[in-house]
């Protein structure tokens, strides 16, 4: 439903503006979890990149939670590269001005977005850098040289993980490492007897379960190989398949692709698995992830099998708390450690790490610097 803005805002408080490459309706993430709580105490905008179907340039807003509208740009099929840009300036200068918007706060997902919005000014600038984009297939041939732009323009980073903090701490002086987090009380609704979704049944146990993203990042002939060397467990994935063909994936009568889920469907979805696993291939695309995934399902009650990824192997496989497998023999052997009972004292040591994380938490520390970081420069 399209809304007017000055119905969901105050014209006199700062706001902060979210440019992002990811939909807010496609999959409940990082930036969701960090601007629900931002919403909390200002007005929150998120500039998603447009959408080709209007004769003529247009921005749409949308309200998705309270203090939270999500602005789209549609624009004419076929409309020139070279225009694109100027139609977006012009679409959210006239939207800044007629409802007399004062920028607390520039937040960037997308470096791309610089294109447009270089002109803006607000108190603080902040570069949330989730991900690795430029090692991302498709990725634009500009984005390294807007990523190392919006680095000099910005006052704060983020990282999403360790690994790209460290591949990030040299390009800015007052960069941060901003690990995911996870909301412990949603998912450990798994731990407890739920109706089991429509979705598994007919599907027999034992059931090795992944939810996420299915792109280049996922190692499908792993999924393939363990599939064909255990045709007795079934291997769950939920979750949307982009960028890559689906012709491509694996298939056999234990593989099932059971599509994209609401956040608020997952714990129950989890709740009818046995165990979890991150087949993440290991290729530029997963060097720097630090996939949210990991607390999630731990905080789901299940064991879980992870591929060598940098950060899980360093946060969660170092304390025994993931097992890290190195090929698929490994991988097969893990899955069947992984379907046995958990030892209770595996379980304590999951929850006390878990309870030191939080987005609440995460969100406070990054508030946090933000002020500082404007306090300084003011």
């Amino acid at each position: 439903m399209s809304v007017r803005l000055s119905e969901v805002s105050d014209p006199e408080s700062g706001v902060l503006l979210c440019f992002s490459h990811l939909r807010w309706s496609w999959v409940y993430q990082r930036p969701q979890h960090l601007l629900t709580r931002a919403a909390r105490n200002r007005p929150v905008y998120y500039f998603e990149e447009p959408i080709f179907d209007s004769p003529t340039p247009r921005l749409s807003a949308h309200t998705v939670g309270e203090n939270i509208v999500v602005l789209q740009p549609h624009l004419p099929g076929g409309m020139p590269e070279r225009h694109i840009d100027n139609a977006q300036r012009d679409l959210l200068d006239a939207f800044i001005e007629s409802n007399a918007l004062r920028l607390e706060t520039l937040w960037y997902y997308t470096p791309m977005a610089l294109t447009f919005t270089r002109h803006l000014k607000a108190r603080t600038c902040v570069f949330d850098c989730m991900d690795e984009l430029t090692a991302f297939a498709g990725a634009p041939l500009a984005l390294r040289l807007l990523e190392r732009q919006l680095m000099q323009q910005c006052d704060v980073v983020f990282t999403g993980g360790w690994s790209l903090y460290e591949a990030k701490m040299q390009l800015h002086s007052n960069c941060h490492a901003m690990s995911s987090s996870v909301d412990v009380a949603h998912f450990s609704r798994a731990r407890i007897a739920n109706p089991e979704p429509a979705s598994l049944a007919g599907i027999p146990h034992p059931r090795i379960g992944y939810c996420g993203v299915i792109d280049e990042r996922i190692d499908l002939g792993l999924i393939a190989t363990v599939a064909a060397a255990r045709p007795d467990w079934q291997l769950v994935l939920i979750g949307p398949v982009t960028k890559i063909d689906e012709g491509s994936l694996p298939r056999a009568a234990n593989i099932h692709y059971l599509g994209a889920r609401a956040y608020d469907e997952l714990p129950t979805e989890m709740a009818g698995w046995d165990a979890a696993w991150m087949p993440f291939a290991m290729n530029e695309s997963t060097r720097y992830i630090s996939p949210t995934k990991t607390p999630e399902y731990l905080a789901a009650g299940l064991q879980v099998v992870s591929t060598p990824v940098p950060d899980v192997a360093r946060n969660w496989g170092a304390d025994q708390l993931v097992h890290i497998a190195y090929d698929c023999r490994e991988c097969i052997d893990a899955l069947a450690q992984c379907l046995l009972p958990a030892e209770e004292r595996w379980r304590m040591q999951v929850d006390r790490a878990l309870s030191q994380l939080s987005w609440d938490n995460t969100w406070n520390r990054m508030q946090s610097i933000i002020s500082r970081s404007a306090e300084a420069a003011a």
